[in-house]
């Protein structure tokens, strides 16, 4: 009787316990929940997805409201360092190119990016945006095509805009008219998740 006891005490201790892995998001106030309730962002719903869906992955937010590439490139390695991402969520640039900075700095900033999530083994998913058409249509197509040339030239995958299908919807924004509602959030999710979930099956 003892020996089977240890024997089954022994199985059990030996069976691997597997960790959750690190999903990372990198991003500005769309991705810190500017405005919001706690806990009603996208982010906070993915948590929610992925724990309803019985996925093994936690979620680190390390959003910064006002955040540009800038100050991306500037702290993510010690982020990387720190949570050992299995994926980065990259949603930098929309504040380069609402205050029109550089393209050509905001490219480099986000390559720099994805080059650190690169040494670190992370997969990446790449959150692209548009400008208001206020800014002039030449400057707003460049911008966001930037999204695109990072993504492929670093071979990673790529949500193209983050508020498709809401965008022009002015009710799901709020009084700002930059950040989205609680009631976008959702959408915000699905957009994000399309991408995400084939990362996920990896």
């Amino acid at each position: 009787m003892l020996t089977r006891f240890l024997f089954i005490f022994a199985l059990l201790f030996a069976t691997p316990i597997h960790a959750a892995q690190t999903i990372l998001v990198f991003g500005d106030s769309l991705s810190a929940g500017y405005g919001l309730p706690q806990n009603t962002g996208w982010v906070s719903l993915l948590e929610q997805k992925l724990k309803l869906n019985k996925l093994n992955y936690k979620v680190v937010n390390t959003s910064i409201s006002g955040e540009t590439t800038t100050g991306g490139l500037y702290r993510i390695e010690k982020t990387l360092a720190l949570h050992k991402p299995k994926i980065a969520i990259i949603e930098l640039g929309a504040n380069d190119g609402l205050r029109g900075l550089s393209l050509q700095a905001t490219k480099n900033n986000l390559e720099g990016i994805l080059r650190a999530c690169k040494q670190q083994k992370a997969d990446i998913l790449i959150i692209g945006m548009r400008l208001p058409p206020n800014y002039g249509r030449a400057y707003a197509e460049k911008f966001h095509n930037i999204f695109l040339e990072v993504a492929q030239h670093s071979k990673s995958s790529l949500v193209p805009f983050l508020l498709d299908g809401f965008a022009d919807h002015r009710e799901l924004f709020q009084s700002d008219g930059l950040h989205p509602t609680v009631e976008a959030q959702q959408l915000i999710l699905n957009n994000v998740w399309r991408k995400l979930q084939p990362m996920l099956a990896e």
